[in-house]
């Protein structure tokens, strides 16, 4: 008995010391050596993991920087110029400074709210409703207002306003696309933030003709054509019977918000115009004043009895 016991743990000691000769020569052979620069690159990130960047993650962002040795078609939305001067010295590479950009808002409803066309009662989740329904106002490009780019947003940077669609808080915005990806109609677009934060964009994507846009909401785009011909950089296309604006062209001179007969185009960040003191009321002339004429008093004359 007592030599079976013993043999037995001379063939598991065997076995064990051979299981671990062959662990060791496949972990050699496969072993990953990675640069320790991804650490010291991942530590400069902010960590949100919001895949603004087109990768799985902060650690991913920084494998493919040190990987490619350079910042050529990476940048960190959240992380913005300042992070990008601090991976492009742990590099030892040049990187070029971006223009801030923010999210914005593509669509502004007029009269959505008091004319539905109907009601959903079902899931709610922009993602699901796109499948199954055009919205309450009937517009198939609109905001369907449930919400899922402000779950999205991992900044608190976008909430729900009060006519139903997202408003984008410019101040903690990123620009890191998470709202924009998921927006199923695609109604929020990342522009620049423009001088001054000055901004001038189409809040309209709606791709159908002017009369039948118009039922559904009366700030929408009609695809006339006359901001086009009164800008004077040429940024302006119409496609698809909707304008848009290219951001990299527009002087922001402003002069197609002024001519959108729908008030399609929204002009942000701009000082209120002055507010002209009414005309004060012409007065009426005096009525002339008589002048006094001063009446000569007869002298007294005594009369001698």
């Amino acid at each position: 008995m007592t030599q079976q016991i013993l043999i037995a743990v001379i063939v598991l000691g065997a076995l064990g010391i051979l299981f671990a000769v062959v662990l060791y020569i496949v972990a050699q052979k496969f072993k990953v050596v990675e640069d320790p620069l991804i650490d010291e690159v991942a530590e400069v990130l902010p960590g949100a993991n919001c895949g603004g960047c087109g990768k799985a993650g902060c650690r991913a962002f920084a494998e493919a920087c040190v990987s490619q040795h350079s910042l050529e078609g990476l940048r960190c939305a959240p992380g913005g110029d300042a992070v990008a001067a601090k991976i492009a010295e742990l590099l030892g590479c040049a990187v070029e400074q971006g223009e801030p950009q923010v999210a914005v808002v593509r669509c502004n409803p007029a009269n959505c709210g008091d004319k539905r066309k109907s009601n959903y009662d079902g899931l709610r989740s922009c993602a699901f409703q796109n499948t199954v329904y055009t919205g309450e106002s009937g517009c198939p490009f609109g905001c369907l207002g449930c919400g899922d780019c402000v779950a999205a947003c991992q900044f608190d940077a976008i909430h729900m306003g009060e006519n139903g669609v997202p408003v984008v808080d410019a101040d903690k915005c990123t620009a890191c696309g998470a709202c924009a990806k998921a927006c199923p109609r695609r109604i929020i677009e990342l522009r620049n933030k423009g001088k001054k934060d000055r901004r001038v964009y189409v809040s309209c994507v709606n791709k159908e003709k002017g009369a039948v846009a118009m039922k559904t909401c009366a700030n929408a785009c009609i695809g006339c054509g006359k901001c086009a011909k009164v800008c004077p950089m040429e940024a302006i296309t119409v496609e698809g019977n909707v304008s848009y604006i290219d951001y990299k062209k527009c002087i922001a001179c402003r002069k197609c918000v002024t001519e959108c007969p729908t008030k399609a185009i929204k002009d942000v960040g701009f000082p209120a115009p002055a507010v002209k003191p009414a005309p004060k009321p012409a007065e009426a002339p005096a009525a002339p004043v008589a002048e006094k004429v001063e009446i000569p008093v007869a002298e007294k004359v005594e009369v001698k009895n």
